[in-house]
Formats: C-alpha cells, structure tokens, sequence
C-alpha cells in the first residue's frame, strides 16, 4: 500500500512492499503533485476545458493564464486573481483637437490592475486643448482608438475627472469608460472650455 510523504501533503509514495509498477508508481506521484503545482494554460478557457473529471481543480492549485498574464487561485468554489503580469503603462493616442501633457502631468496613459481579485482600468496624465469649435457640443470622444478588449469594462464605469478652471465655469468634468472602449467626456459648453483636463488617480473597476 502507498505511503504517505513525510510533509504531511497527502502525496502517495510507492513502496517497497506494492507490486512492482513504474507507472503506476509515477501516476500515484504526479497524481499528488501536479494539483500543487502551478499549471500554465493559453487562456482561462482552455483551463476549463481541461481541469474536469478527476482533472478537477482542487482548493490550493494556482494556474498561470498565459494571454491575460494572470496568476490565479483556486480557493474550492472558484478561480480568485492572484496577480496581474502586465502592469506596465500604455499611452492612449488622443482625438483630434486633443495633445498630451496637458498642464505638464505627462501623457494620458492606462494600466490594467488587480485590486482584490478583481480587474481594474488606472489612468494617468492630462490631455490638452488650445481651441474649441464655435459651437461647443456637450461631449468628446477623448482617445482616436478604442482600448483593447482587456481594458474595457464589462458595463459603463463613469467616472469624475479634474479641469483647469481657466476659461470654464467648473473643475470637473464627468467621464463615461464605454464598453466599446472609448472614453467620453461630458459637461462642456460655451463657458465650459477649459484648457486641460487631467486623469492622474482615476480608477474604475472593469
């Protein structure tokens, strides 16, 4: 009859009183190992696909899922986020009208963060504005391309961003994070045109 490891992890160990098996004896091993190891799949459903049956996820396995970059834990009912791999900054190409570094805060820039288990979208920077057209519409369109599908959120996240208060009546403008991945702002007007507005701290959960 296997014996149990030494560490107390419930790894079967075959002994010297089993009948002879190579492969059983490894089987017995990677059957006790390989759950406590961290596993790597290309993506959170190719996981599922392949963790059922007796390859079920068991409290304590850790996977590695390779296009999101995350570490995940399972805790017994389900995949908790670990960690995010990527969290460098990427710059966000603004919209025509707009040019970065506005009231010298740095580019408007993303990343993607876990904050308790789940995912995040963080800006940075300010965007600038020298002019405004004659008729000043109630909102823009702030990034020439739509963020990629990691960075957008499930359902609208809106959210309140600073202003400069020269030429405009207010130093806060409202800010939609649209789930096709464009970000638009609200509350401009004749009296509304402030030269720069900024994104430095803003979070919203995606």
């Amino acid at each position: 009859m296997p014996t149990p490891d030494a560490y107390g992890q419930s790894i079967g160990l075959w002994s010297m009183t089993d009948a002879p098996s190579i492969p059983d004896a490894i089987a017995l091993f990677a059957k006790g190992v390989l759950p406590r190891l961290r596993l790597d799949f290309a993506s959170a459903s190719a996981r599922g696909a392949t963790l059922t049956g007796a390859a079920a996820p068991v409290p304590g396995m850790m996977t590695w899922i390779k296009d999101a970059q995350r570490l995940d834990l399972y805790d017994g009912s389900g995949w908790v986020t670990v960690s995010v791999g990527n969290r460098s900054w990427t710059t966000i190409t603004p919209a025509s009208g707009w040019s970065q570094n506005g009231n010298s805060q740095g580019n408007l820039q993303y990343r993607i963060l876990n904050i308790s288990g789940e995912d995040s979208l963080q800006l940075r920077g300010g965007l600038a504005r020298s002019s405004y057209p004659s008729s000043v519409p109630g909102s823009f369109v702030i990034n020439n391309t739509a963020l990629p599908s990691a960075a957008r959120p499930s359902t609208l996240r809106t959210i309140l961003l600073p202003c400069s208060d020269v030429s405009s009546d207010r130093i806060a403008l409202k800010m939609d994070i649209r789930t096709d991945g464009y970000l638009e702002v609200f509350g401009f007007s004749s009296t509304t045109k402030p030269p720069w507005i900024g994104f430095n701290g803003l979070i919203a959960s995606l």
